[in-house]
Order: C-alpha cells, then sequence, then structure tokens
C-alpha cells in the first residue's frame, strides 16, 4: 500500500530539483531543519508558522548520523525514516528531505529558499553561518519564539 506521506519524502537532488521549478514558476520557498525525535506540539507550531510564510515548505531533516554526531550515541529516539513519515503526514509539510552532514548549509545553497526558519531554541551565533548563505543569494533568516516547556529534551528527561 501507497501511504500519500511517502510523495513527500523526497531525495535531495529531488528536492533540489523541485525547488528550481517552483521558483521558475514564481512561488515562495520555506525551509526549515531539525533532528524532529519525539514529535511534539511545539514541533508542529514551528511547521505550521513556517509554511505560513510562504507557498511550499521542504523540512530539511537530520538523519541518524548527524544527529549521533550532535546529540550522542543514545540519539535519536526514532529512526529517520520514521521521523521522516511523521513529518511528510504532517498537512502543512510539502516535502521532506534528510541530510547527514553536521548542518543544512550545502542543501540551503543549493535549495536557496526565500526564507529559512529557525526554532525558538537557536541563539544568533548558533546560526550565522546559515544566515550568511542564504543572505548570499537574497533569501532571509528567521527564528520563531520558543515555546516554554516544550522540547525533546525536556520531554525526554521526564
Amino acid at each position: 500500500m501507497i501511504y500519500t506521506y511517502e510523495r513527500k519524502i523526497v531525495s535531495n537532488e529531488v528536492a533540489i530539483n523541485l525547488a528550481d521549478g517552483f521558483r521558475t514558476l514564481g512561488r515562495r520557498i520555506v525551509t526549515t531543519n531539525g533532528c524532529f525525535d519525539l514529535l511534539h506540539v511545539a514541533h508542529l507550531h514551528l511547521l505550521e508558522q513556517a509554511k505560513i510564510q510562504g507557498d511550499y515548505l521542504f523540512v530539511l531533516l537530520n538523519g541518524d548520523e548527524s544527529i549521533r554526531k550532535y546529540k550522542g550515541e543514545n540519539r535519536p529516539f526514532i529512526n529517520e525514516i520514521g521521523r521522516a513519515e511523521l513529518i511528510a503526514g504532517l498537512g502543512c509539510v510539502d516535502y521532506v528531505t534528510v541530510f547527514n552532514e553536521a548542518t543544512p548549509l550545502s542543501i540551503l545553497e543549493k535549495i536557496k529558499p526565500a526564507l529559512h526558519v529557525k526554532g525558538g531554541t537557536y541563539e544568533a551565533e548558533r546560526v550565522r553561518a546559515e544566515e550568511e548563505v542564504i543572505e548570499r543569494y537574497g533569501g532571509k533568516l528567521i527564528c520563531l519564539p520558543l515555546e516554554e516547556g516544550l522540547s525533546t529534551t525536556t520531554l525526554a528527561n521526564i
């Protein structure tokens, strides 16, 4: 059986080609990235807010290898396939693509979103490299406020 969400999970190459095609048609591309490990309501709110900023929302999902380097060997709680399926199952998400680098810089340079949205746990100095990449071609980075008490780390420690 083919589920609806499956068509939304694409390779990096397909994501880049889709973004190029949509941009040619004058559509506004929005991206966000993250682990989305233990999906919770703050993630949903971030994705919904990102989606209303443009025509197509691409979620750049940290792969398992990337998460282990960043958060330790006991993470992720949910593997990249499961996390991609959960994110793709949300109506506000148009496409999901997995990357395994430490940062999304390479894929951002190729997708060239008009807007890249980050959740409130990111401080300015931590996203400066992403902002520089995006600004090079005229895009913009915005950080949305953190929802108090809602984080994967908080949930995992309960």
